[in-house]
């Protein structure tokens, strides 16, 4: 393959930022969204070529002649060798899970940047100040997550991690002069350090054990006849395990050294996916355009906590320590998200809990994965559905922006019975809750339910307590639909004008979204991405039985929100009455942010930093103070000596003369 194309799909957004950042103030706004636009949409183009070639054109460097899916480094550049095989490079690494992702980012990328065109500016035409570098942050966020999805390495990955990072820290603050955005940033930056600290430790201890950064020497072995070209291999992270295990390396609490080392990498993971208990920034970050949220928080960023254990999951597999761990995050955020969803009243909280809820999903999906279940048909199945929750959560986004656009608030008890006034919102907003519901034939139907057949082949507990997220997921939803466009006639304030659809650069974006909900479900997703690359007929294994209960269950969570919700009533309030603990525990969020300001503000500031404060400032500098006092007044003292007579000189010094000569004398005595 030729690498012209792949890095074309890394140095065009790199250049739309630089060129937007330096040079977008000296044009008009309407141009400066038009070119990152532009390159966006070249960039999806390319994406597409790229994984099409992949996918479909049938070469050897891509499938080999038993139909299995191999990995391609299409470059590899060595940018620093500590040892002959302890290398960093740079590269791009051409495989089912990166190609499928080039798809994800640059489709979700490039509808964000044509949504914003419209949703940047106000009902008069004005766009939004620092409009240009609004798209320049957009374009570097696109470029790190592109640079992270194809890397080679571990290191590489790292790297453009932590740009994801600085990149979603300067979008989630993009409105620098509003106190609660400038708070939410500083929270997601601070939040995901920590967890990229233990990320970086778990690189670093994998490393040195494991000897290598590549992923192809961690996790693959080389094809047969064609240079850079590898196949996943079970036996080479087995390999690992045993060189790891077979050096003198100390355990810690009963865990070896790789088990930590995944954990710690995990770890990562939990903070970009927002796994509890690193979770409490992502509501947050809704403080960022709404553009953002469906860019940052729905589809790309929030998934690479996933697709780093995806990446490493023959590792995983060699300690299943780790995946039950992740299992058990997984499961128990899961049902922590969908609670709290079922209580707030702001829409776009709602989403970012769904999320949360979501990505949790996938990462159990991955936890109960195992080659004996379905050849491993949790591991597509989280591909599956990372996939399809890409689509229709940033068509969620996408509506609720519109909604917020043409309401003029987040809270959604403002925006009753907006069906009539804004249909194709409303259309287009039902088909992703359909989606996410796992209603057939829309797409979360069908990978939703991969999951919940993986969870039964694993633990009969695993699968009911995911089927009740489901239930919960739905009814969620369909209270946020219901209330949004139906409950009751929406009243339109004396001298506003009525809510309406909003100009096609923001309506188009959601028809293409909500077609792509409505089909993706029917790609042979299996056929494409599996752990090891080989095909796996999903939907000649489809337990029916399964997605009958899913289904049933669904239904009956959307029928008891279409009861308490449809129609304004007392049940909202009744049911409120009956559990007053639960409801204001989970609109609280289970407390989860006073338990950090408790743990921070009260014992790391007051009780541990503020002593330690005082202890510096008056014992140590006090210490050095009294010092200086000492000397101070020891010279104010003897600064008479210095009179410039000769003659008190000499008197001086024969008076120490003879007082030295006193000591001497006695001394010798």
């Amino acid at each position: 393959m030729d690498v012209t194309i792949p890095i074309l799909i890394l140095a065009i957004p790199l250049f739309m930022f630089v060129f937007l950042g330096l040079l977008g103030m000296k044009m008009t706004h309407k141009l400066a969204g038009i070119l990152g636009t532009a390159g966006m949409g070249t960039v999806m183009v390319l994406a597409y070529t790229t994984a099409f070639t992949y996918f479909f054109s049938g070469a050897p460097e891509f499938i080999n002649a038993a139909g299995e899916r191999l990995q391609y480094v299409v470059f590899d550049q060595t940018w620093l060798a500590f040892t002959q095989n302890l290398v960093i490079k740079l590269g791009f690494l051409l495989d089912p899970i990166s190609a499928m992702m080039l798809v994800v980012i640059t489709t979700i990328s490039f509808m964000v940047h044509l949504y914003s065109l419209g949703y940047m500016r106000d009902h008069h035409g004005v766009y939004e100040h620092g409009f240009q570098r609004f798209y320049a942050f957009l374009s570097l966020f696109s470029f790190s997550m592109l640079g992270l999805v194809v890397a080679t390495n571990i290191f590489q990955m790292y790297i453009f991690w932590e740009l994801v990072g600085a990149s979603s820290y300067l979008l989630i603050g993009f409105y620098y002069t509003k106190p609660s955005a400038v708070s939410a940033s500083k929270k997601a930056f601070i939040v995901t350090r920590f967890a990229d600290l233990g990320f970086l430790i778990g690189i670093l201890v994998l490393s040195y054990y494991g000897g290598t950064f590549n992923f192809t020497d961690l996790t693959s072995v080389p094809a047969d006849g064609i240079a850079n070209v590898y196949q996943v291999s079970e036996g080479t992270a087995a390999s690992i395990r045993d060189l790891i295990a077979s050096n003198p390396a100390p355990t810690f609490l009963g865990g070896s050294v790789l088990t930590w080392a995944l954990v710690l990498i995990f770890m990562g993971g939990m903070g970009k996916s927002a796994m509890m208990p690193l979770h409490i920034w992502l509501p947050d970050a809704m403080e960022g355009p709404t553009p953002v949220s469906a860019l940052i928080h729905a589809a790309t960023m929030v998934v690479a906590g996933v697709y780093l254990v995806a990446r490493l999951f023959p590792l995983y597999l060699m300690e299943e320590t780790a995946l039950v761990i992740i299992t058990v995050v997984g499961a128990l955020t899961a049902f922590y998200a969908a609670m709290v969803a079922c209580t707030q009243i702001d829409i776009k909280r709602v989403l970012a809990f769904s999320t949360i809820s979501q990505i949790a999903f996938m990462m159990v999906s991955l936890g109960v994965a195992r080659p004996e279940i379905h050849h491993g048909l949790g591991y597509m199945a989280s591909m599956f559905h990372l996939f399809t929750h890409a689509m229709f959560k940033a068509l969620l986004f996408l509506g609720a922006g519109a909604l917020i656009h043409a309401i003029g608030s987040n809270d959604y008890t403002a925006m009753h019975g907006l069906r009539k006034h804004m249909p194709i919102t409303h259309i287009t907003f039902l088909i992703g809750c359909l989606a996410i519901a796992g209603i057939i034939p829309f797409s979360g139907f069908f990978s939703k339910d991969e999951i919940l057949s993986s969870c039964m082949g694993y633990d009969w507990v695993a699968y009911l307590w995911m089927s009740m997220v489901a239930g919960l997921t739905a009814f969620y939803m369909f209270r946020l639909y219901f209330l949004i466009f139906w409950w009751k006639e929406h009243k339109v304030p004396e001298g506003h004008h009525a809510p309406h659809d909003q100009p096609w650069t923001m309506s188009l974006p959601l028809i293409i979204l909500a077609v792509v909900s409505c089909v993706s479900g029917f790609i042979p997703f299996g056929k494409l991405v599996s752990w090891n690359g080989h095909p796996y007929d999903f939907m000649a294994h489809f337990d029916w039985g399964v997605a009958a209960v899913s289904l049933v269950v669904a239904l009956a969570g959307i029928g008891l929100a279409a009861k308490m919700y449809m129609r304004e009533n007392t049940l909202p309030e009744k049911f409120r009455n009956a559990v007053p603990a639960l409801w204001d525990w989970c609109h609280h969020r289970f407390y989860w942010d006073e338990l950090y300001m408790f743990i921070t503000h009260k014992i790391i500031f007051n009780s541990i930093c503020r002593p330690l404060a005082w202890f510096d400032r008056h014992i140590i500098d006090g210490t050095m103070d009294s010092f200086a006092t000492v000397t101070n007044k020891a010279s104010d003292a003897i600064k008479p000596l210095q009179s410039g007579q000769i003659q008190m000189y000499v008197w001086w010094y024969l008076i120490g003369a003879l007082a030295l000569g006193a000591v001497t004398v006695i001394c010798l005595i």
